[in-house]
């Protein structure tokens, strides 16, 4: 399916649905349908990710990944107290990339609009540009610093591993790149190699655990993945915000498109999104199908103990890793902000 056409799909969902919910907004594309044009065809792995934005100060659990019309769509409520402010929106990593050009997709108040035209303006300025990246690094410390070692080991596990993968974020938001999910590290590793910095992308890949990797050691995890993740989507009951994620209308993502990065040599890049989705089948299973999966507990442990972070012990070693390193990840951002043409001065 080319982009425009998901994304033609994604605007009648939202005139036909989610506009009909309480307290409607507006609504506006999100993530790395932004760098497609119309005639790009759409991966297969991936899909359109729409924000819709709701006065509700805690809006409804969003719909998820969904087909419509075809089209993979991954719909996320957001409060509109979130948008109050350019400078509230032009200080989140997480939203200011949406409105640097116009993604608006509904806007009965005109509202959205305005926002877009003021934070775009300032979108590529030096000062936000920083903030942003500094807003990636608290979370890494927070996140890091808040490990708690009585948490079930795929909770445990699953602060970790984001906390980690943040790293790849800083450096994507001094490229003014998209601070995606999946793809962050091979996303990253672009960025690093624009810049002749391979030597970091390396280090980034040594506190995730998966620098000595082989294409066939990421497929052998895969295949338990699925075995996983085939369970976890049969057993799955109690709602968490990413049940959409685990199901089959997202096994392409997760399983196939893993398969992909594998099959193209990006094995090592492949490990982050295999990694979170392992723990978050770990989740589902704990909660509705424990039996089973304590039955499938050896191919987490496997996974675990091949990145380095199989016990408490050792993930709290790897964390003071990760945060021995930011003195040098903050360097290495701030010299992509320097060299980055489109970031001005101010």
């Amino acid at each position: 399916m080319k982009a425009g056409a998901a994304k033609a799909a994604a605007v009648r969902w939202v005139a036909g649905q989610a506009s009909r919910i309480e307290g409607f907004r507006g609504a506006y594309f999100s993530g790395s349908i932004l760098g497609l044009s119309d005639e790009d065809e759409l991966p297969a792995a991936s899909d359109v990710d729409v924000v819709v934005v709701t006065e509700q100060a805690e809006p409804p659990v969003k719909p998820g990944k969904f087909l419509f019309e075809g089209a993979l769509i991954e719909g996320t409520y957001l409060s509109a107290g979130q948008l109050s402010s350019a400078e509230q929106v032009l200080g989140s990593y997480h939203l200011a990339g949406s409105f640097r050009r116009d993604t608006i997709i509904s806007d009965p108040s005109g509202e959205l609009r305005r926002l877009q035209q003021e934070v775009a303006s300032h979108f590529a300025e030096r000062t936000w540009v920083s903030r942003r990246c500094g807003e990636a690094r608290g979370r890494i410390e927070s996140w890091l610093q808040g490990l708690d070692p009585s948490a079930p080991p795929h909770d445990r596990f699953t602060s970790w591993l984001f906390a980690t993968g943040v790293t790849t974020h800083v450096l994507l938001v001094a490229a003014l790149r998209n601070p995606t999910v999946r793809l962050r590290y091979l996303a990253a590793r672009d960025v690093l190699t624009a810049c002749g910095r391979e030597d970091i992308y390396g280090q980034l890949l040594e506190l995730l655990g998966c620098a000595g990797w082989s294409r066939e050691r990421t497929r052998g995890h895969l295949r338990e993945l699925a075995r996983t993740f085939d369970a976890a989507a049969a057993a799955g009951r109690t709602p968490f915000f990413f049940s959409s994620d685990i199901s089959p209308v997202s096994r392409p993502i997760a399983i196939d498109g893993s398969e992909e990065l594998i099959r193209s040599g990006n094995h090592r890049e492949a490990v982050f999104w295999i990694a979170a989705t392992f723990a978050r089948c770990r989740k589902i299973l704990a909660a509705d199908a424990p039996e089973r999966g304590e039955r499938l507990t050896p191919a987490f442990h496997a996974l675990t103990e091949d990145l380095g972070v199989a016990d408490w012990s050792a993930m709290s070693r790897r964390a003071e890793e990760v945060l021995g390193f930011l003195p040098v990840l903050w360097d290495t951002a701030e010299a992509i902000m320097t060299a980055h043409p489109d970031i001005v001065e101010k």
